[in-house]
């Protein structure tokens, strides 16, 4: 049973790898690279889950999870906070990878709390 926890806490690291990586180009897949401010928002938080994401896979600690959920909230709310909004595409951007970024880490973090011992 320890082993399955383990791979799940790997599957959730990578689940906000590929969510990072998606962050990262969607600027280009989805047409808003020429808006400097959400462009570099995606670009810039992109980075940062990323390395945590991979940090998180080399070896478990709580505050990565943590500091990923920060990363999930903010990218919620940067549209309205660095008055992005109008631009609809890289609004729902912002929030759908915003949300499964909070999502995946908090099941990370619960999981943690439920099976502390599967970091072993």
């Amino acid at each position: 049973m320890e082993n399955g926890l383990m791979e799940s806490k790997k599957a959730q690291d990578w689940l906000n790898l590929v969510l990072a990586v998606a962050l990262f180009v969607s600027p280009w897949v989805l047409g808003f690279a020429s808006e400097t401010i959400p462009a570099w928002n995606a670009w810039i938080v992109g980075i940062l889950l990323a390395a945590l994401a991979v940090a998180a896979l080399s070896a478990f600690a709580e505050w990565e999870e943590w500091s990923s959920l920060v990363l999930g909230v903010w990218l919620i709310v940067s549209p309205w906070l660095l008055q992005f909004a109008a631009n609809v595409n890289a609004m729902w951007t912002h929030v759908v990878l915003g949300a499964l970024v909070a999502a995946v880490s908090a099941w990370a973090l619960w999981d943690n709390r439920q099976n502390p011992h599967a970091h072993a």
